[in-house]
């Protein structure tokens, strides 16, 4: 099973913040709903940061929807005022009925149109009670409905994310695709056709997150162990690993994390 907290890299820096689980209508086109919400004081920024899992993001906000494509970095938002997003990270089958082409989408988000999903959820995060799963609700019918009834194809792509990320996921592209039974090639063209990056990428990416979870809650383990528990050649290794991507070194992180 893919853990929803594994990304967060600073914990005690997110506003009022909930994950929830699709509905059973969704579950095909979504691995889980997100809808952070905040209230600040004038002059107070507080900066969410985030190692995103290799995924899409479907998001509604006050001033309407967007796509953002799977990140290959670190990224950061800065949060100020009041303000809410309902955001839906998407399975490949959903995927498959925004874009044809996920990878012109890596590290960028677009405009989606869509008015009648964003006046609906915005009238639903307007609601006095159960506002969240009102919209949740609204946005898994909207994706149910554009879907339809998915082709096997759409079915076989979505065993990918737990294939490659989940709880006990593959270690190589080439033991991914055997788990798929796909060629290599084939897993290849599935993950840049709904994920946007390679097989490769996307494993670098699950360890990194799960390296960055083990350095922040187990201040007591030694960096090389960690290391050689996540398969990294050595602790340099893991080192370059999060100067390139988190922009810190492990024990800078462990220190700001703590």
């Amino acid at each position: 099973m893919v853990d929803p907290s594994r990304g967060v890299l600073f914990p005690s820096r997110l506003t009022a913040f909930q994950r929830s689980a699709p509905p059973q209508a969704a579950e095909d086109l979504v691995q889980w709903f997100w809808i952070p919400e905040w209230d600040l004081e004038p002059g107070v920024m507080s900066r969410q940061t985030v190692l995103s899992y290799p995924a899409l993001n479907l998001v509604i906000e006050p001033h309407g929807v967007s796509l953002v494509g799977t990140t290959t970095r670190m990224s950061e938002r800065i949060l100020q005022g009041s303000g809410w997003a309902v955001g839906a990270l998407l399975r490949p089958a959903a995927v498959r009925t925004l874009t044809s082409d996920a990878s012109s989408l890596v590290d960028a988000e677009r405009p989606f149109s869509a008015p009648a999903l964003h006046a609906q959820v915005v009238a639903a995060m307007s609601a006095a009670r159960d506002r969240h799963q009102q919209a949740v609700d609204v946005v898994a019918r909207w994706l149910s409905a554009r879907a339809g009834d998915l082709p096997p194809v759409a079915r076989h792509a979505n065993l990918m994310p737990e294939v490659l990320i989940g709880q006990g996921g593959a270690n190589t592209p080439a033991e991914a695709a055997a788990r798929l039974a796909v060629s290599l090639r084939t897993l290849q063209r599935m993950t840049r056709r709904y994920i946007g990056v390679s097989p490769a990428a996307i494993i670098r990416r699950r360890r990194l997150q799960e390296a960055a979870q083990l350095v922040r809650e187990h201040p007591d383990v030694s960096l090389a162990t960690i290391a050689a528990d996540l398969g990294y050649a050595d602790h340099a290794h893991l080192t370059g690993d999060f100067r390139s991507v988190l922009g810190l070194t492990p024990s800078d992180y462990r220190t700001e994390s703590s």
